[in-house]
């Protein structure tokens, strides 16, 4: 079944009035502990758990799929409409006053262990599908909403991400070096504590080299790490002064259960798909290929559009109302909560992923994001198609990208970034990266990427005229 998203209501956007289903995750627990208390049956703890794997892939293959795209003249509009933006703040006070309201349950000892199993899942699915919230405000414009990308992060102890995934995560995405981007034959298993200490290992070398550039400790309290930590400890030691030591153990096992959450997600966003070096070393430029992606409505609806990943990607600042469904971008077969399910089954999720793995790289997998230590028997079962090596040397010829002109560089004060517009001024310099007014172009590392959107690095600037 397919819906076309023009017959839903509105001339722009036919998912305007769905995205207030989003919210619905932060009530889970609540409504879960209502049908507790309705029925007696301590079973209802699980609603959150059986709504997220159960109901939500039910959900989508009866409603269906939309691969409409929005206008390009009302992209502007949708993009400055407060609504959209609303949608996004009003899960943040209904997550801490549930997180609270969990606390104080907990704190009580009045449930049994059923039931406090149930809860601290539940939570834990909140936390989860928190961290996309701040996902969508941790990537935008204005400093409110970046501070809130932070407090969302807090009851789910993962404040790193705000620096990992947006300065990392987006540069890396899709190579070796990415933490977050699963390799074809590694099992989710595999993947969760690579990912895991090495995106928080990634987010401390990001604040370690900017602080340096500032000549500051990376222990001062400009690092962005420190900060977002800072607000778990305190959200974390409040509820437990406030209702009891017991409170400590559920907040962490809930955080961790709820930071895996968002791993899986990473899991299958970019599992084994890489970019290719081009003939001046670098990697080529993320394209729609290098992210899987679903149009099935109503995981879209509850996780902001992230399904729509290639043009996250290509554009991580635009909002998730505006983001577009590409043609030729891979499709997982379901949305991601059937996935996440397909994920925790090794031998099914390979399955069923693997050979669409080796059908988007044309059957030549020597270009796939292979688990190190499979790669040989996965070559094995996967051998390249007998034309593969003349095809191998015509993607190894691939040329660099074009760098601006040298008398454009000299002439020039001020760069634009080609992705998201932001403009490196020499009189203003960037001092939030270490960089002071006065600083010519010519002393800004080669590596460094847009403090903004994180994708184009410093020889992708183009010299704006006087």
């Amino acid at each position: 079944m397919s819906v076309n998203a023009a017959d839903l209501n509105t001339p722009h956007d036919g998912k305007r009035y769905l995205w207030l289903w989003g919210i619905i995750v932060a009530f889970l627990p609540l409504i879960g502990g209502g049908l507790a208390a309705a029925t007696g049956w301590s079973a209802m703890w699980f609603f959150a758990p059986f709504f997220l794997y159960v109901l939500v892939p039910i959900a989508d293959f009866a409603v269906g799929k939309d691969t409409t795209n929005p206008d390009e003249g009302a992209l502007a509009a949708l993009e400055s409409d407060p609504y959209y933006r609303w949608c996004t703040y009003l899960f943040i006070p209904v997550q801490y006053v549930v997180t609270v309201w969990a606390a104080w349950l907990v704190g009580s000892g009045t449930l049994g262990a059923v039931a406090l199993v149930g809860l601290t899942w539940s939570m834990a699915i909140l936390s989860g599908v928190a961290i996309n919230t701040a996902h969508e405000l941790g990537h935008k414009k204005p400093s409110v909403e970046r501070w809130l990308s932070k407090i969302a992060l807090a009851p789910v102890a993962y404040g790193h991400f705000f620096v990992e995934h947006n300065k990392g995560h987006h540069r890396h995405v899709a190579t070796p070096e990415d933490p977050a981007s699963a390799r074809m034959g590694e099992s989710f298993y595999a993947f969760l504590p690579r990912t895991m200490i090495g995106s928080l290992r990634s987010a401390w070398r990001i604040e370690r080299e900017r602080l340096e550039r500032r000549g500051a400790s990376v222990w001062s309290w400009q690092n962005d790490n420190l900060q977002a930590w800072a607000m778990t400890v305190v959200l974390f030691a409040a509820l437990t002064a406030a209702f009891g030591w017991v409170v400590l153990p559920f907040l962490l096992i809930q955080a961790f259960i709820g930071a895996s959450l968002l791993e899986v997600v990473n899991y299958l966003e970019h599992y084994g798909l890489l970019r290719q070096k081009t003939a001046d070393g670098r990697y080529e430029r993320c394209q729609p290929r290098h992210s899987w992606n679903n149009n099935h409505i109503v995981t879209n609806v509850l996780l902001y559009h992230l399904q729509r990943h290639s043009d996250h990607h290509a554009h991580p600042t635009r909002r998730y109302q505006a983001l577009r469904h590409f043609d030729d971008a891979p499709q997982l077969p379901t949305g991601y909560a059937g996935m996440i399910v397909l994920a925790y089954l090794p031998p099914l999720w390979y399955r069923v992923m693997d050979p669409r793995v080796v059908a988007h790289h044309d059957g030549d997998i020597r270009f796939a994001n292979l688990q190190p230590g499979k790669r040989d028997a996965l070559l094995r079962r996967y051998p390249p198609p007998a034309d593969a090596d003349a095809r191998a040397a015509d993607a190894n010829a691939t040329p660099g990208e074009t760098e601006a002109g040298a008398a454009d560089l000299a002439r020039a004060s001020r760069f634009e970034c080609v992705e998201c517009g932001f403009v490196y001024d020499e009189t203003e310099g960037c001092p939030s990266e270490g960089f002071e007014p006065g600083t010519a172009w010519s002393r800004i590392p080669d590596d460094w990427a847009c403090p903004r959107c994180a994708v184009r690095e410093k020889q992708d600037f183009v010299p704006l005229s006087a």
